[in-house]
């Protein structure tokens, strides 16, 4: 069967490309694959049919004949070891692909998430200052340590993998931030993976979803 991914049915982001089935749309792309969406709502994803899928309640999820998936790392890896063109087919080349999704989810994406959440949700607490420039160092200091390791190279291990789809995208969060402005080389590499036209037809289909309900968004 084709595999069927779930989405916002409104998404937060407002057609920015951030909602993490942005991340499995872009993989389904990579490898040219055809994949269905299922869009749901706030209060469908706390439904007792969601939550067998997502016992969390979130999206993305993935379903393929008797196989059903959740976390978007999972499933983009589901996705690289089943099709070519998302993972070196040299054992040691592939185990350090698989290592960098690791690295993007467990490494570099919790203080983002954590700086998003004070932002947004700690703004009267008289800490929040405070706790933000903890976290904003936290962050640069490991892109800083990216920065180093991906030199020049224009990917961070020989060809695109499924580790750069990954790592774009979490870095993708910090668009139009000073923290990745100050550092040129990490920025250079997202525009890399947002120009290639895999991506930009995931982005262009996730987009699509938002724009279907708001016609007029981005109109003046």
């Amino acid at each position: 069967m084709t595999p069927i991914i779930t989405a916002f049915e409104d998404s937060p982001d407002e057609g920015q490309g951030q909602a993490r089935d942005m991340r499995v749309r872009w993989a389904f792309e990579e490898v040219g694959q055809p994949y269905d969406v299922r869009l749901v709502s706030f209060a469908a994803m706390k439904e007792p049919a969601h939550l067998a899928l997502h016992p969390f309640g979130q999206i993305p999820t993935y379903e393929e004949d008797d196989l059903a998936l959740f976390e978007s790392g999972a499933i983009v890896l589901r996705i690289a070891d089943t099709h070519p063109g998302l993972l070196p087919t040299n054992d040691a080349a592939r185990a350090r692909a698989i290592g960098w999704i690791f690295a993007a989810l467990n490494t570099v994406e919790p203080p983002i998430v954590e700086h998003e959440a004070a932002e947004y949700l700690e703004a009267d607490q008289p800490w929040q200052a405070e706790h933000m420039a903890l976290v904003e160092k936290r962050i640069r200091t490991r892109l800083g340590e990216l920065s180093l390791r991906l030199g020049d190279a224009d990917w961070l291990d020989g060809d695109f993998s499924a580790g750069d789809l990954m790592m774009v995208m979490v870095l993708r969060r910090l668009n139009g931030s000073a923290i990745l402005a100050d550092h040129p080389t990490l920025a250079a590499y997202v525009r890399r993976g947002e120009a290639r036209p895999a991506f930009r037809r995931a982005f262009d289909a996730q987009r699509a979803v938002f724009t279907r309900r708001h016609p007029d968004a981005g109109r003046d």
